[in-house]
């Protein structure tokens, strides 16, 4: 018998709900005779990583190491599967006359004539220096592929227009076309105005899809949690980019709507202007955190649902943790796009006060 598209998609997300928990099984501290650790198991997916853990196999992990990449003095090149997997700071691995451990995914260089990571009461190495880290990490990794699924995407869409068979075939161009003209129509268009939208659709098309691709990354259980969005730093750069923008953007009229709002009497002038002035900075803040706290916090209420079956060691509780998760896996599939939109309006919205002409 056939199943219906819609049944294919539940068992579909019920198998990325159970892949997404295949190292907690497997963890240390979810054997026997040990307390399983949520919020080690948690962390451990949100974060990033020097490797791709993709699963274990009789005992063994099967991963995708990456290069590690250390200066310090000198350059240090190697491959993260000489650690052998340990995150603890117990392996060693010696490199042009230095030794490097790794714990919790930092990597550190053992001061000269030690041996063995040593740790203070607040579990930080008190022998040990932290060399400048260039490492490819996953989420590095992710972004490069998700810049080359854009490439793929665009050049093969411009290829069709520029041959104009797109009416015989629209294929790629058929997808892109209608979302490219949805940030041009409904986004660019409306927060920037008819006359100068045009300068910023580069920007305003790059962050959408951007974000949009690296958001759906986030969802493939076989990543591992190679979930870029979900990291401050790249929310953080993106934020600055509109930041930068939006100030080389601002006219005459936005700058005096700061430091001298027209229409109010003096004293207010003079109290409106440092909070105006502090709402310049806000504003980039406000987009980096909502980006990064709403992907990061749908991740982590799927793990801590399913995390229950786990802490309760009951197989009753499963169809309860995989009923809640499969429900806030659908929500985040939505929520891969609408944050995408949501930077996008809003980087349009700033631009387009920068650039609102005076009116009389």
């Amino acid at each position: 018998m056939k199943l219906s598209n819609l049944t294919r998609a539940v068992y579909s997300i019920i198998f990325i709900l159970i892949s997404s928990l295949g190292h907690a099984s497997d963890s240390k501290e979810a054997s026997e005779g040990e307390k399983f650790d949520a919020k080690e198991m948690i962390m451990h997916h949100v974060k990033d990583a020097h490797e791709f853990h993709i699963l274990d196999w009789n005992g063994k992990p099967i991963s995708l190491s990456l290069p590690i990449i250390l200066y310090d003095k000198n350059l240090t090149v190697f491959s993260s599967g000489e650690f052998h997997h340990d995150d603890s700071g117990s392996h060693i691995v010696e490199k042009n006359g230095y030794k490097y451990v790794k714990l919790h995914e930092k990597i550190y260089q053992l001061n000269a004539g030690e041996t063995k990571l040593n740790l203070d009461d607040k579990h930080h190495p008190v022998n040990a220096s932290t060399p400048y880290d260039f490492s490819i990490t996953r989420n590095v990794f992710m972004m490069w592929v998700s810049v080359l699924v854009l490439l793929v995407l665009f050049i093969a869409s411009a290829r069709k227009y520029k041959n104009k068979d797109y009416q015989k075939s629209l294929g790629i161009a058929g997808f892109v076309e209608p979302l490219i003209l949805f940030v041009r129509d409904e986004i660019a268009r409306p927060m920037i105005g008819e006359k100068r939208y045009k300068r910023y659709m580069p920007y305003l098309l790059t962050v959408f899809f951007f974000i949009w691709i690296n958001n759906i990354f986030g969802l493939i259980p076989i990543l591992n949690g190679a979930n870029l969005s979900g990291n401050i730093a790249f929310t953080l750069v993106l934020a600055t980019f509109t930041f930068i923008i939006t100030t080389f953007s601002g006219n005459k009229n936005y700058w005096k709507h700061i430091f001298w709002m027209p229409g109010v009497p003096i004293p207010m002038k003079i109290f409106l202007m440092p909070i105006e002035l502090i709402g310049i900075f806000t504003k980039p803040i406000s987009l980096m955190i909502r980006l990064f706290a709403n992907i990061t916090a749908g991740h982590i209420i799927i793990l801590a649902l399913m995390s229950l079956i786990f802490i309760f060691k009951s197989i009753a509780v499963a169809p309860v943790s995989v009923a809640f998760s499969l429900f806030i896996t659908v929500i985040e599939i939505v929520v891969t796009a609408i944050q995408a939109y949501i930077f996008t309006i809003l980087s349009a919205l700033y631009f387009g006060m920068a650039t609102e002409e005076e009116h009389h």
